[in-house]
């Protein structure tokens, strides 16, 4: 297969799987709500997540499509293997080419929908959590929808497709492929081998492209009448103590107002507290689509950072219920509610007036086997070693994380910068831009109403001295700004300070740099310095908030050498502490806000001759086992908390070793 054709080939199955995904009516509207599914007195949930079939036909990639796959068990048509969802497929098979494979795979599965459904008149949805890369999805052999860019939900109403009261059959095809206009973005290479030439997939960024359902599928029901979307911004009143929540909920349906002689629909909007409690009632009535409303809690509890308040990540619950219609049932939507005020100047980031200083990680959604597939039982480790370690905040590097894990991160008081899945941007065309624009309108939408989310991160390590880089984060960040101007936005820049262009858009200012690593390598004299120095450097030219978002060294887990030498896990704690000084001179100067080690835990990455299994910058193992430097990193970020947030240190931060007896004879 000559290179032309091969490439030709790859736009075909790009074009195949997602021209749908955008045109096509059957695609998920923008418009509309993409509320998480949540079982009420009026909806119902059923999972999807299993073992499903999972085929692959690595010599025809559009077999499947010619072939009409969709219109029969995907076991009739061929050999196929069980596959786990949520998973990543890569890891699961045995088969190095299942692993590597670049293209199109299938997916199916059967379930029963009971036939009460159908009588009760209720919408049914098919949802997905996240499918990477991009995913076409059959019902009983019909089209119902598509979606490109991973990592993100996508849902449409199934009800005219579905056989109430007996056997369906849901059909995925998922493309795994990235294109210079996909985000991320990659390159399709062909590779000559014994066995013709084979077409392989090139990135830049350094994790592994792992792909599959990655998420749970759920279905679920909604009455004819339905709540659609509710949008959430808090504040805090002058006295500190008033919380105020403005909501904006929108509904959808067959609705008629009482001019046309319809009936006047109601939506009663209450607030508990965290016991159930209830704190607050409004009613009103409206004959539009929607309705619109304030309100004040007295001496609220207000949603605080971990470490920063005794009862950190405190959730109302923000009850809306849709009553009244003849022409369906009520519809009662649950929604968690953080009261939270957030402030920015260009020296400063508040919370509830008291000043942030972000204690974290940069982190990846990966694990061996599952790798990007959700896996609750590692979120909740996740989660409990965060707090161990006296973390406050991480970074979803580089994409949006589980609706799951984000829970988590609400509950516990953990804040999240919240990245779109935009990482080494390589060109800025206008066709990158608009699917750029799109992660991130999905992106707001999805967790908008989420207070761990303090800052959306727009780009990690854009290409941003480059031509073209100035009008593209103008559009950007005035795109983002449009859809929330509620939280400063970010990025993670890694070019000098003096030839890039996307900072002087941002609202604080994050920036990666390895030194005594990839810059000068074994030499952690220059650290503090030259951290010192390119912080300063940020503010005096741009005048924001300045956090450091990646730093770091590779550590194999039990290799020790002495004096420290690179790879071992004493030079991962002295790199550390010569950032840890520099962090320290940096925090009595006002603008900087916040330091992130580069990484939680160790990663798979691309096969490379730099990566010894994966990248090693983990203060953790890849299964969450703790190298020397993370109880280096506990302590301080314990101790910062005690000195900035007077919260108790554990007793087994410093533990005992001698007590020391003077002699005073």
């Amino acid at each position: 297969m000559s290179s032309q054709i091969s490439s030709l080939l790859s736009l075909v199955l790009i074009a195949t799987c997602m021209s749908t995904l955008v045109s096509k009516t059957t695609a998920a509207s923008p418009s509309g709500g993409i509320l998480y599914p949540r079982e009420s007195e009026s909806r119902e949930v059923k999972s999807l997540d299993g073992v499903w079939n999972f085929r692959v036909s690595k010599s025809d990639p559009l077999a499947g499509f010619r072939e009409r796959w969709y219109h029969k068990d995907l076991k009739v048509t061929g050999d196929v293997i069980p596959m786990p969802v949520p998973s990543s497929y890569n890891d699961v098979s045995l088969e190095k080419d299942v692993r590597d494979h670049v293209g199109i795979v299938w997916y199916d599965r059967t379930f029963y929908v009971p036939d009460t459904w159908r009588h009760q008149g209720y919408h049914v949805w098919l949802r997905f959590g996240s499918v990477h890369y991009a995913a076409q999805v059959w019902i009983n052999g019909h089209l119902v929808m598509g979606h490109e860019i991973g990592h993100l939900p996508f849902q449409h109403d199934i009800t005219s497709v579905l056989r109430f009261g007996g056997k369906n059959r849901v059909t995925v095809a998922v493309d795994n492929t990235l294109l210079q206009t996909t985000v991320p973005q990659g390159t399709l290479r062909d590779l000559n081998t014994d066995r013709g030439v084979k077409q392989i997939q090139a990135y830049t960024f350094d994790f592994f492209n792992y792909a599959g359902i990655h998420r749970s599928v759920h279905l679920y029901t909604t009455p004819t009448v339905y709540i659609d979307d509710i949008t959430i911004n808090t504040d805090v009143g002058e006295d500190g103590t008033t919380g105020i929540i403005h909501y904006n909920i929108t509904f959808s349906g067959s609705i008629a107002s009482p001019s046309s002689g319809g009936d006047a629909v109601q939506c009663v909007v209450d607030l508990l507290d965290h016991l159930g409690n209830y704190v607050v009632r409004k009613n009103r009535d409206f004959v539009n689509r929607g309705l619109s409303g304030t309100i004040e809690v007295p001496n609220a509890h207000l949603w605080w950072p971990y470490l920063m308040h005794e009862e950190p990540g405190y959730l109302y619950t923000l009850q809306a219920r849709l009553t009244g219609s003849q022409y369906s049932d009520d519809d009662i939507y649950r929604h968690p509610v953080g009261i939270r005020k957030l402030f920015w100047n260009s020296t400063s980031f508040l919370i509830n007036n008291k000043p942030i200083y972000i204690r974290g990680f940069g982190r990846h959604e990966d694990s061996d086997i599952r790798g990007k597939g959700l896996d609750l039982p590692l979120v909740t480790k996740d989660y409990e070693l965060l707090k161990w370690v006296g973390s406050n905040a991480y970074r979803t590097s580089h994409y949006p994380y589980a609706e799951e894990i984000m829970d988590f991160a609400d509950q516990q008081g953990i804040m999240i910068i919240n990245e779109c899945p935009a990482v080494d941007i390589e060109n800025f065309s206008e066709t990158l831009l608009q699917k750029h624009k799109d992660s991130l309108e999905e992106l707001i939408k999805r967790d908008k109403n989420r207070p761990s989310t303090i800052m959306w991160s727009v780009a990690n390590e854009p290409r941003s001295h480059q031509p073209g880089a100035d009008q593209y984060f103008k559009s950007i960040t005035k795109f983002a700004r449009y859809l929330d101007s509620t939280r400063p936005l970010t990025a993670a820049i890694n070019y000098n300070v003096n030839i890039e262009k996307a900072a002087q858009y941002l609202d604080i200012i994050g920036f990666n740099r390895y030194n005594a690593w990839y810059v000068m390598p074994g030499h952690t004299e220059i650290i503090r310095i030259r951290v010192e120095e390119e912080a300063e450097k940020w503010f005096k030219k741009h005048n924001k908030p300045v956090y450091m978002s990646e730093y770091g060294a590779d550590t194999m887990a039990g290799l020790h050498l002495y004096p420290s030498y690179v790879w071992s896990e004493e030079y991962q704690i002295e790199m550390l502490s010569e950032h840890f000084k520099a962090f320290d001179n940096l925090r009595k100067k006002r603008f900087f806000i916040g330091e992130m080690i580069w990484n939680f835990a160790d990663f798979k990455t691309a096969e490379t001759t730099t990566r010894v299994g994966g990248n090693k910058k983990g203060i953790f193992t890849r299964s969450r086992q703790p190298k020397a430097a993370a109880h280096h990193v506990r302590r301080r970020y314990w101790l910062l908390s005690k000195e900035l947030d007077n919260s108790s240190l554990p007793e087994d931060t410093l533990p005992y070793t001698a007590k020391v007896s003077h002699n005073e004879l």
